[in-house]
């Protein structure tokens, strides 16, 4: 399923679509933009536009069938000539233009080839329409370097855990034998006993008016220690531990892990 987004340029709302690795910008969203009748079939037959996106094609596409191109530009631009987007993708294996259908159904081009588009549709669109998609770029990639930056803190946080701390709230309790022989159902519950030292249901039973569920009320200290016992718990299943057994562990560790992080530098300044 294709993911989208929308950007404003000059007060149109232009809809991007992801596919696979690459973007494509909707030029049915840009036409209404245009003054006056214009469709995309106009442009696609005019001659410079052929040899525009022929040439992209035949930079970034190693399966373009050189051989139809060639017969659609000898035609391009005669008052008979006719070319569908459905058309030039089936006969030439273009992948910068696509015809879709469905829910965000319409042409789409490549940036590069949109741009161009735009230019048909004033050039001040066109440069409007370049600034705002490399708006959406910068926050993208400022989004991104602040997840980076937040993992980086996550890992010197874990390296922290290895490292003693001063004991306060949140601490896990030690689990009483009641609790460790019960077998539980879900692994999830498992992790939720050795963490919280409940199960979600008994959990939701005793909080009916909070929204969500144990974890979406958890502290980021408990966040990352449930990480960990997630990846930990994986390891004991696979060295053929039971519940019970993998159970005391994963909270005695869940107890050492917590009393690191309730008074980590890192994590308060996530906070």
């Amino acid at each position: 399923m294709a993911k989208s987004k929308t950007i404003n340029v000059k007060g149109t709302a232009i809809t991007i679509i992801q596919k696979e690795a690459s973007e494509f910008i909707s030029l049915t969203d840009m036409l209404k933009a245009k003054d006056g009748d214009f469709f995309i079939s106009d442009w696609l037959r005019n001659r410079n536009t052929v040899e525009f996106i022929g040439i992209w094609e035949s930079i970034y596409n190693p399966n373009f069938n050189y051989g139809e191109f060639a017969i659609i530009k000898s035609q391009a631009g005669l008052n008979s000539y006719k070319l569908s987007v459905k058309d030039w993708v089936e006969k030439t294996n273009a992948i910068g233009l696509k015809a879709t259908t469905g829910r965000y159904g319409g042409t789409y081009a490549h940036p590069d080839i949109a741009f161009e588009f735009g230019m048909w549709i004033s050039p001040e669109f066109k440069i409007y329409l370049i600034k705002e998609f490399q708006r959406l770029k910068d926050d993208e990639n400022d989004r991104l370097k602040l997840e980076w930056s937040f993992q980086r803190t996550l890992a010197k946080v874990n390296y922290h855990i290895h490292t003693d701390a001063i004991k306060q709230n949140l601490i896990p309790a030690t689990l009483d034998k009641l609790k460790i022989n019960f077998v539980y159902a879900s692994e999830a519950d498992l992790l939720n006993m050795a963490l919280f030292g409940t199960i979600a249901k008994q959990w939701r039973e005793e909080h009916p008016d909070l929204e969500g569920n144990i974890r979406d009320t958890a502290t980021i200290e408990q966040l990352v220690v449930l990480s960990n016992l997630e990846s930990l718990n994986a390891v004991f299943i696979h060295q053929g531990q039971t519940q019970p057994e993998r159970l005391i562990q994963l909270n005695t560790i869940a107890i050492t892990q917590m009393k690191a992080l309730v008074n980590n530098k890192q994590i308060k300044n996530l906070k």
